[in-house]
């Protein structure tokens, strides 16, 4: 059973009638004490809240029954609805507790969606975290790993894929989030559709409309021809936004819109599109600090993180290294014709013990780098240990200048020198050293002035 709060007789017959459609059972309120009343009495498993429902529109008295509604039940799912003028009091309501919000006017098909995820995810039933289990139920054959974070986190995918919740994925560099977008993706209904990746990161704010809503020919000096827009290319399938917080500000503000109203503008084109996709967003920074720093917007954030899910470092489920060097043997067994190839005990435990600051990613190209140089059909410590001392990812300590005698762009600056300088002006290489995408480090060439010959990877 689902309760709609709302004063307004045409908001609680257009959402019963909407909500009817799909067989759902609904009870309404016009007030806060009828609405309590019902809730405390028939036990509605989700509530849809106008929070400006009273003729006073400060939604005092939604954000009051709110809080009344979470000091007895702090689980039961809670939309609230309320138009673009009051975002800042919706977020305030993420804050207290909702799960969701909805601006008016809504779209009928989001609402749905939204009901229909929070409900799921509301289920209460039994779910299994042994791999086995898991793995006769969903797709997850590229997660390597058997740790029971990593078995809570599959569990997890395996609830929310069906539903079309939005997900952000948090985590370290190297630790996998594009694989888990793509369970996401894979155990969904949206399978057979596209699942269109977008580095956020590389995208500056003056090509974010053209990149992501596509132009028309002649929308400005360069457009020669028309070009879709990734969300168009992930319409009905998943949109993986990866770097989310590298996004720059002005940009924030357009993709919150298409994500509240699922319409956009193409560039050049005064006539809007609607989209049908699920957003999966990933990135390694905390974005609620950037949110109490004024670098990433709140109620952005709350738009993307109906689901969170935070992948622990390698070091964090060491246990798993194992299972992953094996997997990339076997897969090296195949593509470098070397059928005999395996690794020693000793060389395993000592594998386990690096603090492997770039995880799986680093992992990675230490066994295939490994594999590529050393003629032995078993691996021993010694040919990972010459690899290892190659690798520019090293945890160690770094004297930093001191207090006042570099600015935080000097600093940036001087280390895209270093680094462009250590790898030869190979811009892939140099842009993994830093941490950031290849179209990062352009922008940071640009950004300071520095000039460079790109040399091949």
């Amino acid at each position: 059973m689902i309760l709609i709060v709302d004063d307004d007789l045409a908001v609680r017959t257009s959402l019963s009638l909407l909500l009817q459609s799909k067989e759902n059972q609904v009870v309404v309120a016009d007030n806060a004490i009828q609405a309590f009343e019902v809730f405390e009495t028939q036990r509605p498993e989700l509530v849809i809240l106008d929070l400006n429902f009273s003729i006073e529109t400060s939604g005092k008295e939604g954000m009051s029954l709110l809080k009344k509604i979470r000091s007895v039940n702090a689980t039961v799912p809670i939309i609230l609805i309320t138009g673009w003028a009051s975002i800042e009091l919706a977020v305030e309501g993420m804050k207290l507790g909702a799960n969701d919000f909805i601006n008016k006017p809504w779209n009928n098909e989001y609402v749905l969606q939204s009901v229909q995820t929070l409900l799921e995810l509301n289920d209460k039933k039994p779910r299994s975290r042994n791999r086995k289990e898991l793995d006769k139920k969903y797709n997850f054959r590229q997660i390597i790993g058997n740790d029971e974070t990593l078995l809570g986190i599959l569990e997890t995918i395996g609830r929310v894929a069906s539903t079309n919740a939005s997900v952000l994925i948090t985590g370290e560099s190297g630790t996998g989030k594009e694989l888990i977008a793509e369970a996401i993706h894979e155990n969904s209904i949206r399978s057979a559709k596209p699942f269109v990746k977008v580095n956020l990161g590389g995208i500056s704010s003056s090509l974010f409309e053209s990149e992501m809503f596509g132009h028309v020919r002649g929308a400005f000096t360069d457009a020669r021809f028309d070009r879709t827009g990734r969300f168009e290319m992930a319409n009905k399938g998943t949109i993986f936004l990866d770097e989310i917080g590298d996004l720059e500000a002005s940009s924030q503000v357009k993709l919150l819109r298409v994500l509240q109203d699922r319409t956009y503008e193409v560039l050049g084109s005064s006539r809007t599109k609607t989209v049908d996709t699920r957003v999966v967003c990933a990135t390694n920074k905390n974005l609620n600090d950037m949110v109490s720093s004024g670098l990433f917007r709140e109620d952005l954030l709350y738009r993307i993180n109906l689901i969170t899910i935070h992948l622990p470092a390698l070091r964090e489920r060491s246990a798993d290294i194992p299972m992953l060097v094996n997997f990339f043997i076997g897969n090296m067994k195949e593509i470098y014709s070397r059928p005999e190839l395996s690794v020693s005990q000793s060389a395993m435990r000592w594998l386990q013990q690096l603090p492997l600051p770039g995880n799986i990613r680093q992992l990675k190209n230490l066994v295939e780098r490994t594999v590529l140089i050393s003629n032995k059909n078993e691996l021993g410590i010694e040919d990972f240990q010459s690899q290892l001392n190659l690798s520019p990812l090293k945890n160690q300590k770094v004297k930093l200048p001191g207090v006042g005698t570099m600015t935080l762009d000097e600093m940036e600056a001087e280390m895209v020198k270093q680094a462009m300088n250590f790898h030869k002006n190979r811009i892939t290489k140099a842009a993994a050293s830093l941490g950031i995408t290849r179209n990062s480090l352009y922008r940071r060439l640009e950004k300071h002035q520095i000039p460079f010959n790109e040399t091949e990877d």
